[in-house]
């Protein structure tokens, strides 16, 4: 990976609580694991910010390389690597990720 496309994943990991690196946009995701991690972000009422990984070849298989993690998406929350869509899921429904946004000041709306 080159460093203009390291330092481009890295400002948007530093420059946002929340960041996810996903296939598409959240109003418009180009994957099924996309959207459910977007479904979940947005059923807790997260602010986070979008990375759509299909407009830029280098940051798709950068994420990759920068993370060591195969898939996409992958969410990011204040700079600590949290995971794919399994993890996010189960992280969602044990109430874990709930937990991690409270002990690292995120805002979210509690799930019922």
């Amino acid at each position: 990976m080159d460093d203009n496309t390291k330092n481009l994943i890295q400002n948007h990991i530093d420059n946002n609580d929340v960041c996810l690196f996903m296939k598409g946009t959240p109003d418009a995701p180009q994957c099924g694991f996309s959207m459910a991690v977007t479904n979940m972000l947005k059923l807790l009422e997260v602010n986070f910010q979008s990375v759509n990984v299909l407009e830029d070849q280098n940051v798709r298989e950068g994420i990759k390389v920068f993370s060591d993690w195969p898939t996409i998406p992958q969410l990011y929350v204040k700079k600590e690597f949290v995971g794919g869509c399994d993890i996010v899921k189960e992280m969602y429904e044990s109430g874990e990720l709930s937990k991690l946004f409270e002990s690292k000041g995120i805002s979210f709306k509690a799930k019922n």
